[in-house]
């Protein structure tokens, strides 16, 4: 049995810890098996790679050094680690000259990257397990349940080296959200960004990016957002609000991780997932499903 070094991120180990509960029980149930290492952070893939690339390089080959050392492959909860770790592992796999800069810094510490491990996003992990496998697994069905899809841009961006999914049109999440019974709608801005990165630098626009996807996903007749990245999620559930003041209008939408839709139809308690601690209630939405 293949087992995977858990790589959940600083995000959801710090901020929003119910999202890795959802996802250990999932597991668990499906027969991923996970191990502990100690990992630091990935580090971020947009701001740190941008002011110091030899650094964000470094540090996260030191990562995967780690997970080297068992003749593990990571998977990763989150789409910004994910794509740091995919990326510095394909760098340092075709570049000599910066694999040797980086062993050097390494060799400090008495680490060196050797590039004999893979790096997993969960959602392809869930989707090469199969259809047929979840649904042994669920205990109730979903179905008639409209959720609208949202991968987030990390998770397959730049396509040439994630090579994820279909960077135009994501399959895999969709049939994992399918195999539940729920009916993935389809929905114009499904492909674009939450907009969190922006409100790094400008709250508005940012909310207006969430406002356009909200909107999008409400008129194909979404009762929930399904994501599997913890800054999408961050930025649909707690920001939810602020949209919804710069657009005049309530969204009312859930947000759920599809690790906490699997888990629900796993026949899983809200409350032993967390739901409690969604900013967006998913109350009734459980209740029409009698998944509470």
């Amino acid at each position: 049995m293949t087992e995977y070094k858990m790589f959940q991120g600083c995000t959801i180990g710090n901020r929003i810890p119910f999202l890795e509960a959802s996802a250990r029980k999932v597991f668990d149930k499906l027969g991923i098996t996970t191990s502990e290492a100690a990992f630091s952070c990935c580090p971020d893939p947009v701001g740190f790679n941008s002011v110091d690339h030899e650094s964000w390089l470094a540090m996260g080959a030191r990562n995967l050094t780690i997970a080297e050392d068992e003749k593990k492959d990571i998977i990763s909860l989150c789409n910004g680690c994910f794509q740091t770790l995919k990326m510095v592992n394909t760098e340092l796999l075709h570049n000599e000259h910066e694999k040797s800069k980086v062993n050097k810094i390494l060799g400090q510490i008495g680490r060196e990257f050797k590039g004999t491990i893979n790096v997993k996003h969960f959602v392809e992990v869930l989707h090469d397990i199969g259809a047929e496998k979840i649904k042994e697994m669920m205990s109730k069905e979903l179905n008639g349940m409209k959720v609208a899809c949202h991968t987030g841009c990390h998770y397959n961006r730049p396509s040439e080296i994630m090579q994820t999914d279909d960077p135009f049109k994501p399959k895999k999440l969709r049939a994992i959200v399918s195999a539940t019974g729920a009916i993935p709608v389809d929905y114009e801005e499904e492909t674009l960004c939450c907009g969190a990165g922006v409100g790094n630098a400008e709250e508005e626009p940012a909310m207006q990016v969430l406002a356009n996807k909200l909107k999008s996903a409400k008129a194909a007749g979404a009762e929930a957002l399904i994501v599997n990245c913890p800054a999408c999620f961050q930025q649909f559930d707690t920001n939810q609000k602020k949209a919804e003041k710069l657009a005049g209008e309530a969204f009312n939408m859930p947000i759920l991780y599809v690790t906490e839709l699997l888990a629900l139809a796993f026949g899983e308690k809200a409350d032993d997932i967390g739901l409690k601690f969604h900013r967006t209630r998913t109350n009734q939405l459980l209740e029409k499903y009698n998944i509470a």
